[in-house]
């Protein structure tokens, strides 16, 4: 781990620490670093079945117990809530 120092504006730390619910500003730093890098990563596993077609027909005779569920307007559907 490194150590630096920075000049860090303290209401956008303290409503960070609000955010996150750390007690301490490295802890808040290290989580909100951590997170726009979990958010990276999100976006590149998002990315990649973005790219892989999917298909879902016949989803709903694929489920055991109880019957299945039509998966085949999963992928317009999860467009359309993103987009709202």
């Amino acid at each position: 781990m490194g150590r630096i120092t920075v000049d860090v504006n303290e209401e956008w730390l303290q409503a960070a620490r609000e955010v996150l619910g750390t007690d301490s500003k490295v802890a808040t730093i290290n989580a909100a670093l951590r997170s726009f890098a979990v958010r990276k990563q999100a976006v590149e596993i998002v990315s990649a079945f973005d790219s892989v077609p999917m298909d879902f027909s016949g989803s709903e005779a694929a489920w055991g117990y109880s019957g299945g569920r039509d998966l085949g307007r999963l992928a317009e559907d999860a467009r359309t809530i993103d987009a709202a």
